[in-house]
């Protein structure tokens, strides 16, 4: 993976399951900015618990359970495999979508663990009543440095509104892991080596 990813998706790892809220009510917001400050704010309390982010297969296990309800990891794995998704088998699939969201998850954990100087601003948002799907922008706020924008790209589906994509200063997820994975199965020759790489380095990060 590129430099420039790395350092935009290991934020983004930060930032969809870590980032403190600043002072707003629930009841102001609406209700697909309501599920990004519910999961944020259960994360942030939990990181309170120093003893707790001692053990990192605890962490990983918390993160998962918070952010899994909200974040739609069907739809991310099928947009970030592309083409490749429409030619994988159903088991490629499935394999793919728990290595992927296990390797988020991880991610995810190995930044409750770093990271925890930030807060939340909601910005305002354009959204019918009929909408199923919405841009959540919202402005990341660190001490000494401008706000880094970050918007999530939010569906509802079966009455919960979840996360699909997020976007750092322009920067989606989605796009940059597509283009790493189809580099990835281009270099190794098929998706499944890339899923059994997936598979190996997911072990050996938890069994760290």
């Amino acid at each position: 993976m590129k430099a420039k990813q790395v350092t935009v998706f290991g934020l983004f790892a930060m930032l969809l399951s870590l980032m403190p809220v600043t002072n707003v009510i629930a009841a102001d917001l609406l209700p697909p900015q309501q599920a990004i400050q519910k999961a944020s704010v259960q994360l942030q309390e939990k990181m309170q618990d120093k003893s707790f982010t001692k053990d990192f297969k605890k962490i990983t296990k918390f993160v998962n359970e918070v952010i899994y309800p909200h974040t739609d990891f069907d739809r991310i794995s099928a947009l970030v495999l592309g083409k490749l998704w429409k030619t994988a088998t159903q088991d490629e699939r499935e394999r793919f979508k728990h290595e992927f969201q296990t390797m988020l998850v991880r991610t995810y954990s190995r930044a409750f663990v770093e990271f925890n100087d930030w807060s939340v601003r909601f910005l305002p948002i354009e959204m019918g009543e009929d909408s199923t799907k919405v841009i959540v922008k919202t402005e990341v706020l660190q001490p000494g440095i401008q706000p880094i924008s970050v918007n999530y790209r939010m569906l509802l589906s079966q009455g919960e509104w979840k996360a699909y994509d997020i976007m750092i200063e322009g920067v989606s997820l989605v796009t940059n892991y597509r283009t790493t994975f189809t580099q990835e199965v281009q270099a190794k020759g098929s998706l499944n080596a890339v899923i059994e790489g997936l598979v190996k380095r997911n072990a050996e990060a938890l069994a760290g």
